[in-house]
């Protein structure tokens, strides 16, 4: 996912059907800039694929869901662009992000409470551990604190009313040590989360995630039924 906004064009490569494979390449055309609009471009998506909508520097992208892969801590969804950079998303929290211009690789996450039951509390702490290419920069670890928080002002959710989404935002706590220091550690900007627990489930519908520093993205679910008010 590097700034150049090529990251996020569209997989033309997901298995399955030619059919689909020209909506798929309609989007990635768009997205190199060959001057479809957005609105033209929501519009030839392929209903049979899963879509994020992504946005970088402001400007609106898509990208095409290809597996989902389960692992202890659950289902981890596995994004693809058509320069087969990848990320992956677990329960909505960034595990993966390869071919990228920042890379995480081999991100460890605990098996996390649900978000249900994170909304019931203050706060809660947790540890990530990452590996960070370019540099070598392996085992970093985040020490998290997340939080219900109220909805935003300003976001780049779209077609969904913010105030029926429960607000989660998810910081790093400050170096506690010198080797922290030592190790590299640098607090990324905080994260931020929209759940919909619509119909006695839960489903994070948007994010917005920093790699570095000075990268960051969000992303929304797209192409699905309006979000209901929630109902915890």
């Amino acid at each position: 996912m590097g700034i150049g906004l090529s990251v996020f064009l569209l997989v033309a490569l997901l298995a399955g059907c030619s059919a689909g494979s020209s909506a798929i390449l309609d989007t990635a055309l768009y997205a190199s800039g060959s001057g479809k609009n957005n609105n033209s471009l929501e519009g030839s998506l392929d209903p049979r694929f899963a879509y994020l909508r992504v946005t970088v520097e402001g400007r609106p992208l898509f990208l095409a869901r290809g597996d989902i892969d389960e692992i202890p801590q659950g289902q981890v969804e596995v994004w693809y662009s058509s320069s087969r950079e990848v990320i992956r998303l677990l329960n909505g929290r960034l595990v993966g992000a390869v071919g990228t211009t920042i890379e995480w690789r081999g991100v460890a996450v605990p098996k996390l409470p649900s978000w249900h039951e994170l909304a019931q509390q203050k706060h809660y702490e947790w540890v990530r551990m990452r590996d960070v290419m370019p540099g070598y920069r392996f085992g970093v670890s985040d020490h998290l604190v997340l939080k219900v928080v109220p909805p935003p002002d300003k976001s780049a959710l779209q077609s969904a009313d913010p105030l029926v989404l429960t607000w989660f935002e998810e910081s790093a706590k400050e170096p506690n040590s010198k080797s922290q220091l030592v190790q590299g550690f640098e607090p990324l900007p905080t994260a931020r989360y929209a759940v919909s627990f619509a119909g006695g489930k839960e489903q994070v519908v948007y994010g917005e995630q920093c790699l570095a520093l000075a990268f960051c993205f969000t992303w929304q679910r797209w192409g699905q039924e309006p979000v209901a008010a929630n109902k915890k």
